[in-house]
């Protein structure tokens, strides 16, 4: 990368004006000459990632086309204590020869915060057991090293704000909206005796990065509801990477919790997210673990098959009133091309996306108020694989249809995926869905740990549960954990009953740090990283007699740290 090109102090403002937007890059030569601007700078994530930032006009209709898919940063949202019994903690705790509780491990949290001031995030003497938190959102010049935005607070910081009288003068970054609070109590809160609660790995110390919220500019492009938390690909790979350099400085072991999540992108573990979070699950030490999402049972995936004999299929979506707006993506499977006209509720055909003549520009569509930008590769470059991309702007509401052709002698297969739940009101969905293929990105990915949902008071999977497998047939979830009616902490200071794939997320990432402690800490096996933390917890998971393995939900059973341990030995 020309030196002259990279982030400066004085040209940091572009990360956070909605003046400039964000363009993804690997190896940071590709995106050189496809501005028409000379005003853009980079910022690195690492060696090997970093965000290209220029102005917010370079971000047209057609930038799909221009740039690529892989490289628009995507949006991501939220995925909103008999269960430590279940997933072998109570075990692993007071059993005298393990007493795991964290100690040494550091937990990190990429989400909306944390409430700092909560007495289950601090130690006996009252001190904070928070080593650090990197608030993407406030400015103030004290960012984390080479990356050029949020603030830093140390645990200096924020034990001084602990003892003032109002600690918010000293650090102020806060959790408005809880969920990340919940997460880091779920997985790492200490105990309440009155309460009868207790994190996971209660010893753990604690790393958080607030996300700030995503660009306008980028959610204009896909057309994302205002009003809902929304965040940005690039911004939770920068998060990502704080938390690994944090691991790093610190030289202790961390396991990071993702629960949040997207339905943008292929499904099959690939993309840039995808491939990061790979090339982290490959170093010793550091596990990643991530929600498979609440999208099983939405109705906002559609798979079709067309048999040679009968040449088309039409797919039904109902769109609700006052849907402001939505992306929804068709991809395909090499070679074969599909073809699909578009007819709006009113009867009339308003587009046609052919299959035979390469498109190298967005089609535009206007009718009866509603626009519609469609692009379609026929290979696209990540997958080889052929992306159609519908954004609709002011639908309006019924029923929308797609009739999907294709020419050839092969069996035609294809996958269509609507926005997560919390991008889209609750009237619209595919009128005959499919429940399957629908964890969220980026729980397709190979080396992450990838987490179902399930009830622990009953045995049965969460029904909203995201699904399995990957699109290429890739066995994920890997497995389930408990996340409903789960104990977690609230902004007023009590707890409450919460439900969610983000719960059972904070929960398996608890049972992680454990699995950390034993074996970095202790020595039991020095090289864990998330390959090798794969396989143990796999190993180690618990089957139903009743259930075939891998399941699309279940993954390969239920999370037990203790099994999970116990037959590592047997297996050595």
């Amino acid at each position: 990368m020309p030196i002259g090109d990279c982030m400066t102090e004085a040209e940091r403002y572009k990360i956070t004006s909605n003046d400039y937007t964000d363009i993804l890059a690997e190896g940071f030569e590709r995106i050189n000459g496809m501005f028409n601007s000379k005003d853009y700078t980079v910022n690195r994530i690492n060696n090997d990632y970093a965000v290209y930032h220029p102005p917010a006009s370079e971000l047209t209709i057609d930038s799909t086309q221009k740039f690529g898919y892989q490289y628009i940063p995507k949006c991501y949202g939220l995925m909103n204590l008999s269960s430590n019994e279940v997933s072998g903690i109570t075990r692993v705790r007071m059993d005298p020869s393990l007493e795991l509780r964290g100690q040494g491990v550091l937990l990190g949290f990429i989400d909306t915060g944390i409430d700092y001031t909560n007495p289950i995030f601090r130690y006996a003497d009252n001190t904070s057991r928070i080593a650090y938190i990197w608030d993407q959102s406030i400015e103030s010049g004290k960012y984390q090293e080479d990356f050029y935005f949020g603030t830093e607070y140390s645990q200096w910081d924020i034990n001084t704000a602990l003892i003032a009288e109002d600690p918010y003068r000293v650090v102020p970054s806060r959790d408005e909206n809880g969920h990340g609070t919940a997460l880091a109590g779920i997985a790492a809160g200490g105990e309440d005796l009155s309460a009868f609660f207790s994190g996971v790995a209660p010893d753990a110390e604690i790393v958080v990065v607030k996300l700030k919220e995503a660009k306008q500019n980028i959610k204009d492009f896909f057309c994302i509801p205002p009003n809902v938390p929304c965040y940005q690909e690039n911004d939770i790979m920068f998060g990502i990477q704080y938390l690994i350099n944090v691991a790093d400085k610190l030289e202790r072991p961390i396991a990071i919790c993702i629960g949040i999540g997207s339905s943008q992108g292929a499904h099959e573990g690939e993309g840039v997210f995808c491939n990061f979070l790979n090339d982290i699950g490959r170093i010793a030490g550091k596990s990643i673990v991530v929600a498979g999402g609440n999208e099983g049972n939405t109705n906002h995936h559609y798979y079709g098959e067309i048999n040679p004999s009968v040449g088309f299929d039409v797919v039904s979506l109902n769109v609700g009133e006052n849907e402001s707006g939505f992306t929804m993506e068709l991809w395909g499977f090499a070679p074969n091309i599909v073809a699909v006209e578009v007819y709006a509720p009113d009867g009339g055909l308003v587009a046609r996306v052919s299959g035979i003549f390469l498109q190298r520009s967005t089609q535009i569509v206007n009718h009866r108020g509603t626009a519609i930008f469609i692009d379609n590769q026929f290979s696209e470059e990540r997958t080889g694989n052929q992306l159609i991309m519908f954004r609709f702007k002011k639908p309006f509401s019924g029923v929308w249809r797609f009739v999907v052709s294709g020419s050839g002698d092969l069996l035609l297969r294809y996958h269509i995926w609507l926005p997560i739940s919390n991008f889209l009101t609750a009237n619209t969905y595919f009128i005959n869905g499919n429940m399957d293929t629908t964890l969220s990105i980026p729980a397709n990915a190979i080396n992450t740990i990838a987490i179902a949902n399930y009830n622990h008071q009953n045995q049965s999977l969460y029904y909203y549960s995201g699904r399995g497998f990957t699109k290429n047939g890739g066995l994920k979830p890997d497995v389930a954990a408990p996340g409903v009616n789960i104990t977690a902490p609230s902004l007023s200071g009590g707890f409450y009953s919460s439900t969610g794939s983000s719960e059972s997320t904070a929960h398996a990432t608890g049972a992680i740090a454990l699995l950390l402690e034993w074996g970095i800490i202790r020595g039991n096996s020095t090289k864990l990283n998330n390959i090798l933390i794969r396989r143990i917890v796999i190993n180690g998971a618990r089957r139903s007699p009743t259930v075939s393995y891998p399941d699309q939900g279940w993954g390969f059973g239920t999370i037990d740290i203790y099994r999970a341990i116990r037959r590592y030995y047997e297996d050595d």
